[in-house]
């Protein structure tokens, strides 16, 4: 675990964390080091999106697993 003061460290754990693929990673890595810290954001932008379609379609799936369990619930009592 890298230290709190150690940004680049903390950067690269906290992209870990976030489950992004090491291509993205280094190329976060790579514009910090360039101070280009702007563009960083941009890059995860995208992560993000996969992340949120893969939370939206298994929130989906759960609603249909409620459904079914109270289909089944009521109508089988």
């Amino acid at each position: 675990m890298a230290k709190a003061t150690d940004c680049f460290g903390t950067l690269k754990q906290n992209l870990q964390d976030a489950g992004c693929e090491k291509e993205i990673i280094d190329q976060c890595m790579e514009l910090a080091r360039q101070d280009r810290w702007c563009e960083i954001p941009h890059l995860l932008g995208k992560h993000k999106s996969q992340l949120l379609e893969t939370m939206h379609k298994s929130q989906s799936q759960i609603d249909c697993l409620d459904y079914l369990f109270y289909k089944i619930g009521k109508e089988h009592q």
